[in-house]
């Protein structure tokens, strides 16, 4: 008969509050326990599970990938135990969000607005900063939860898809091109154009896309967000080729937006730290943009 298997939930407390913590020292303040405790707590699930959790680096102890599994695994247990014992009175949670200025502005705002309306009791703390530092504040733990359009795998942090979409043409509601459904390459040649700047992946991929057509636009100007291109478009200086996601829920009402003939694919993502517990009001944000994201022609949920 297969030896029953058996668990240990101080175990499991000493094992969630090193990874939140990073040292013993802080662990066993925050469970009131002492140091020695903690370590032969994780001493014994490390012997009972057969594997190792923690590997010294410095002065910090980091997580194995099977830790951060078994992390994961654990999740449903301590969620089932805060809504069994509860706090007595009521906690302020607050969420420390970053985000680009293409998310941050306009878009972010209304749904923040939403969420804290049905969440009262909890705060959000939005920096709006370019994407390499999103992933970058996530990684230094200043950060619960990013979110980012450019695809950096990195080790430490989790990339969760939240929207897909194809590229689009954007223009004014008058301009010629605005009574085409789709937009090919050919009809970008010798029209004024608004790039991105070259350090964006998908300049290098339209360039590629109309050269292979030998299609030549005329480019008056190069930014470095999908917002200041629409405004550009907006004054009326020429056309531009963007992701339309989350630009096309701004209310750009003078604009017109045409999918675009290419397999040029944009990919949005929440970030979210792969070495420690997601906090349950970043959990409760992500499905609440999920859930009031409006719908439209050019992106959808993966």
């Amino acid at each position: 008969m297969a030896k029953k298997a058996w668990h240990s939930l101080p175990e499991y407390q000493a094992l969630r509050s090193l990874m939140e913590n990073g040292t013993t020292s802080k662990a066993a303040i925050r469970l009131g326990l002492s140091q020695s405790a903690v370590s032969r707590s994780v001493a014994s699930l490390e012997a009972r599970t057969g594997t190792i959790l923690f590997e010294r680096d410095g002065g910090r102890l980091r997580p194995t990938n099977e830790a951060v599994r078994l992390n994961r695994r654990l999740d449903p247990l301590f969620e089932a135990l805060d809504r069994i014992e509860g706090p007595s009175e009521p906690t302020r949670e607050t969420l420390r969000l970053i985000a680009p200025p293409t998310y941050a502005h306009r878009f972010l705002v209304s749904h923040i607005a939403s969420f804290l309306k049905a969440n009262p009791r909890s705060m959000i703390s939005l920096e709006v900063a370019p994407s390499e530092d999103v992933i970058r504040g996530i990684l230094d733990e200043r950060f619960d939860l990013g979110l980012t359009g450019v695809e950096l795998s990195r080790d430490g942090v989790k990339l969760t898809p939240y929207r897909v979409s194809t590229a689009v043409c954007a223009m004014p509601h008058d301009h010629p091109l605005a009574a085409k459904e789709i937009i090919q390459p050919e009809d970008l040649h010798d029209q004024p154009l608004i790039a991105l700047t070259h350090r964006h992946a998908r300049r290098a991929q339209l360039d590629r896309v109309l050269s292979a057509c030998r299609s030549v636009p005329r480019i008056l100007a190069e930014v470095s967000t999908s917002i200041a291109a629409v405004d550009l478009v907006r004054e009326r200086l020429g056309l531009s080729v963007i992701s339309p996601f989350p630009i096309i829920h701004h209310g750009t009402s003078e604009i017109e937006f045409r999918r675009f003939a290419s397999q040029i694919e944009y990919r949005n993502y929440f970030i979210t730290p792969d070495h420690r517990p997601v906090p349950s009001i970043a959990r409760a944000f992500m499905r609440h943009l999920r859930l009031h994201t409006p719908t439209d022609p050019f992106s959808s949920r993966p």
